[in-house]
């Protein structure tokens, strides 16, 4: 009995010496995991940048870009996720809302029609941007589709869902989320680049107003953020800002340039000149809003806007609603 008793303690010792032994081992295995797995610390890529003051050079399919693509890997994922097909178009696509109404006295009319069982309303953008690219490529002239003012997506899934890669521009953060919903919801991740930055005709930081409740009126004009909704509460924030022509590559044929940013339209358009006066063949079809009101709160106008396109070539423009189509000679 003592014998045996002798065995199992030189047995337990013998165990705890290779556990001792074995255990910094194991840890230095555990910390180069995690470090391996752990995002680089030297990675340019960012949560949320800004453009003011940067000096370093970011590459967007092979074209130096000022700022840095938005990095949805590192983004907080967005909760709670709403999130359904598209109904009515040509190629579906998956999106999610950022505005989700009251809930649950009044939700957003989406939210009701997915709890019925029914797909999402599908948004005019949506159809008008897969009826005009089908038209590019059956002609043989496909290209990147610049999406200013993106919100949660309609006008870029629309597109990356028939194959064209998208650059997609957007400065409210829950709206960011919502698109990296949709990057992973339609597998688009190696379509999509998108920009935490609002387009403008300079590159630094500007007041944002981003309207609760409402993320989709969100304006650079407090004026316009408020216009349609005054009971709706604004927040100002401070987001970066940055030309077309320094983000869309100079080599890259641009089928679409669509634009809806609640009045800053003028602004964006100034910042895209060198996109917007290339040859009528390589020139972009272009769509922004032309809403008056909202231009007069951004202290601009629809004949100052009209009036800067026809000295770029742009003569050709037609009211669709509030949408303003514009070709080249």
């Amino acid at each position: 009995m003592v014998n045996a008793w002798k065995r199992e303690r030189a047995s337990s010792l013998l165990s705890l010496r290779v556990f001792l032994l074995a255990a910094p081992a194991a840890l230095l295995l555990f910390l180069l995991f995690f470090f391996l797995s752990s995002p680089s610390s030297s990675s340019s890529s960012k949560i949320y940048t800004t453009a003011a003051g940067s000096s370093e050079i970011y590459p967007v399919y092979g074209f130096p870009t000022s700022i840095p693509p938005f990095d949805c890997r590192r983004c907080p994922q967005a909760s709670p996720v709403f999130a359904s097909v598209v109904e009515g178009v040509p190629r579906p696509f998956l999106y999610s809302l950022a505005d989700l109404g009251s809930l649950p006295e009044r939700p957003h009319k989406n939210i009701a029609r997915l709890l019925k069982g029914k797909p999402f309303r599908r948004p005019d953008i949506s159809l008008t941007v897969q009826d005009l690219l089908e038209k590019k490529k059956t002609g043989g002239q496909e290209g990147l589709v610049v999406d200013v003012g993106a919100n949660v997506g309609m006008a870029s899934f629309a597109a990356a869902a028939m194959g064209f890669r998208v650059l997609a521009f957007e400065p409210v953060f829950e709206n960011l989320q919502r698109i990296c919903d949709g990057l992973f919801l339609n597998r688009a991740w190696d379509q999509v680049t998108v920009f935490a930055a609002a387009a403008s005709d300079h590159r630094g930081n500007i007041t944002f107003h981003k309207l609760l409740g409402r993320l989709d009126n969100s304006a650079v004009s407090a004026a316009g953020a408020r216009l349609a909704f005054k009971s709706n509460e604004e927040v100002a924030v401070e987001v970066a800002a940055v030309p077309l022509d320094e983000v869309v590559p100079a080599t890259e044929r641009v089928a679409l340039l669509k634009i809806d940013v609640q009045g800053w339209e003028l602004h964006v358009l100034r910042g895209a000149e060198r996109l917007l006066s290339r040859k009528p063949r390589e020139a972009p079809y272009l769509i922004y809003e032309e809403d008056e009101r909202l231009l007069q709160a951004s202290n601009s106008s629809s004949h100052e806007i009209r009036r800067f396109l026809a000295s770029l070539g742009y003569n050709h423009c037609t009211l669709h609603g509030t949408d303003a189509h514009c070709t080249k000679d």
